[in-house]
């Protein structure tokens, strides 16, 4: 099965994974403004305050981006008794995929980190935390707290930000309280002595952090193996993946090493991004996927994440889109896109005068019909785009047997037509959303319809728009293609 089709069907189930987070929670703040000039008191940029946001930080942001992509969280942290542990509270409230436990500790400052960010660049960031260790009667409260729900989760989280929630005490007991419950257990990790991770299922160091951890420098792919595979061997920790930024992931398990190109896309922000890819890693292992798998995805993730700015987050259907349009990417030029990218491209092309067209199906096996119906419908419009409709829509138009071919197979043939500039997945059972958003000019099917059959017909001559029945050619289509096939 083609490597993004398989990721595909893993995410499907991301919705069914289970998995207990534990750690450092945060609250980042942000504020946004604009920078025009000097102070004359001193030589710093004036920042004139345009708006400002909070979001949760640390491990809550690996709670988000377990929510975000469909999993059921438990969340254990602890919170100071101040205005922002009741920040805390009231943003993980906001989303009911998130179980949260707090426990307190009245005289502990819950970490808060501001930034100062005017246009892309940040300014500055301010820091308000304590990082001493939590008493050992509230350790023992989140150990016994987390072990208990163990049970009932497919992984668990130790999110390690170094502010004093999880000592190498609790992270071993953890750890044997995980391996004790069969249950997956991935660390992101803090600090450089990985002697108190020993045991863990997966740790996801940095390529700094596994140079600081391993003393050894790592300048390329091997390097990198080496390192992993060191403190792998030195510190009994089964798998380690290494994220190394533009030089995409390597994966030690023992199964072998796996080198994950990155994602090709411009990075504007990096915060976030290692809380997103243990996120993902969790909930893929939590659904029943291979740990190969699960870092495939996680590099997707990630790659998405680096392109947004501030402490960031990914859903799946960001992650299916992108799969999508890595699947369908043909000799170079990227032809298939969601909606909203395809209706800034339309607009591009009517910006220099270009007429625009636009036809739909199924397309399951092309035949001399629709290449033909295609032709005609290009050659009444400079520019054609193509609704194509998506697995499930086929399955309720055709039946359980159809369609033969995949939606990522389809386009992909779709794309490579001279005669097609642009292919749109869709899920419903008529295209008329797309219709609507993308105004064509043309709007063409086969002369097996009537115009006033055509769906999406009024609304494009409402505005002026041109409906073409195009002739068809005889002889040929998918239905009777299949049934000469199977007798």
């Amino acid at each position: 099965m083609n490597e993004s089709v398989q990721l595909l069907t893993l995410i499907e189930g991301l919705g069914d994974a289970r998995v207990l987070c534990v750690g450092d929670v945060m609250l980042d703040r942000f504020v946004y403004g604009d920078v025009s000039r000097i102070s004359p008191e001193a030589p710093v940029p004036v920042c004139r305050v345009v708006s400002e946001s909070a979001m949760l930080g640390g491990a809550g942001n690996v709670a988000r981006n377990l929510a975000s992509i469909g999993a059921s969280v438990e969340f254990v942290s602890v919170l100071g008794s101040d205005k922002s542990a009741e920040e805390v509270r009231s943003l993980i409230s906001d989303d009911d995929r998130i179980k949260a436990k707090f426990i307190n500790d009245s005289e502990r400052q819950t970490t808060i980190k501001e930034r100062f960010v005017a246009g892309p660049q940040q300014l500055l960031r301010v820091d308000r935390e304590e990082t001493e260790e939590v008493g050992s009667e509230i350790s023992q409260q989140l150990v016994e707290y987390v072990s208990s729900l163990l049970p009932d989760v497919g992984a668990l989280v130790i999110s390690d930000y170094g502010k004093g929630v999880l000592s190498t005490g609790t992270i071993i007991e953890l750890i044997g309280a995980g391996r004790d419950a069969k249950c997956p257990v991935i660390i992101d990790p803090k600090g450089d002595d990985y002697r108190r991770y020993s045991g863990a299922t997966l740790i996801t160091p940095n390529r700094r952090e596994l140079c600081e951890a391993s003393r050894k420098d790592i300048f390329d792919d091997d390097s990198a193996a080496a390192a992993a595979k060191f403190i792998a061997k030195e510190y009994e920790i089964e798998n380690v993946l290494v994220t190394r930024s533009a030089a995409g992931m390597t994966l030690v398990s023992c199964a072998g090493v796996n080198h994950l190109p990155a994602e090709a896309r411009e990075v504007f922000d990096v915060s976030g991004a290692g809380d997103t890819v243990v996120a993902t890693l969790a909930a893929s292992l939590a659904a029943g996927s291979s740990l190969l798998d699960a870092a495939r995805l996680a590099n997707v993730a990630a790659g998405i994440v680096v392109g947004k700015t501030g402490t960031a987050i990914t859903d799946v259907s960001e992650i299916a889109t992108s799969l999508r349009r890595q699947n369908m990417q043909i000799s170079g030029e990227l032809k298939v896109m969601p909606l909203e990218a395809a209706v800034e491209q339309v607009a591009a092309w009517r910006a220099k005068g270009e007429r625009v067209g636009f036809t739909n199906g199924c397309f399951d096996l092309i035949h001399p019909g629709h290449v033909a119906i295609l032709a005609k419908s290009r050659a009444a419009c400079d520019r054609l785009v193509v609704g194509l409709n998506a697995d499930e829509s086929v399955k309720r138009l055709k039946g359980e047997s159809r369609p033969v071919q995949n939606e990522a197979a389809r386009a992909a043939v779709m794309a490579s037509l001279a005669s097609v500039d642009l292919v749109v997945l869709f899920t419903d059972d008529t295209p008329v959303k797309l219709i609507e958003a993308l105004r064509p000019d043309v709007l063409a099917k086969g002369a097996d319809y009537t115009v006033a059959e055509v769906v999406g017909g009024e609304f494009v001559q409402s505005y002026g728009g041109e409906i073409l029945l195009v002739d068809l050619e005889e002889g040929h289509s998918t239905t009777g293609t299949i049934e000469r096939m199977s007798q």
